[in-house]
């Protein structure tokens, strides 16, 4: 079980890439946001702010060390604690830079949940970076809340490793691009109290 107190854990995703757009898989390939990216990232800066609803900075804030995580932070306003490997997308080995209907000319059927990935992770590799991401996390919300800005299957993974699902278990829970969700707890238990909120301009 977790615990929280009065704090909670912002997932934020980066904002669009060209690969994002067209479906291919981005692992360690450091891709820049497009222009579209750095607006959602911007105006996820400030839904975030407004899902806080409070001026006092987070206890922590940690971003995976590609230049789409690094720059959505900063555009989101975020002032960074640590940069972590931990917190990188899914290897996705021979598969970088391909889409699902590409892979699945040669693997009849593939996701990235269900079948291996050559060369790659695999869902339980993803599955222990998201643990020893949450340990850390459940530490630092003792002082306050806690801003992770990473990537979309490896935050869903995530998501379902704060619940105590399996990873596989993420392929329930959708994130787009600059997509905000929130973790937290209720009286010990788990929750996820928002999930994948756009980045719309709250002005």
């Amino acid at each position: 079980m977790s615990t929280t107190g009065p704090y909670s854990v912002y997932l934020l995703r980066h904002g669009q890439t060209a690969w994002s757009e067209s479906g291919q898989h981005t692992g360690r390939t450091d891709i820049p946001l497009t222009a579209k990216g750095e607006q959602q990232a911007r105006r996820a800066g400030a839904v975030l702010a407004r899902l806080r609803g409070t001026s006092v900075p987070p206890a922590l804030v940690l971003t995976s060390p590609r230049q789409r995580a690094l720059r959505t932070a900063e555009l989101a306003g975020l002032a960074v604690d640590d940069i972590t490997e931990d917190l990188s997308e899914w290897d996705y080995g021979d598969y970088e830079g391909k889409t699902t209907p590409e892979i699945r000319e040669t693997a009849e059927g593939w996701t990235v949940w269900t079948h291996a990935i050559p060369n790659g992770e695999s869902a339980d590799d993803v599955g222990k970076r998201a643990a020893a991401v949450v340990a850390r996390v459940r530490t630092a919300l003792l002082g306050g809340d806690v801003v992770l800005v990473g990537h979309g299957h490896f935050s869903r993974v995530l998501i379902a490793t704060w619940l105590g699902l399996g990873p596989r278990d993420g392929v329930h829970f959708g994130l787009d691009p600059a997509g905000t969700s929130v973790l937290g707890d209720e009286r010990g238990d788990p929750q996820v109290r928002h999930l994948n909120v756009p980045p719309w301009d709250w002005d």
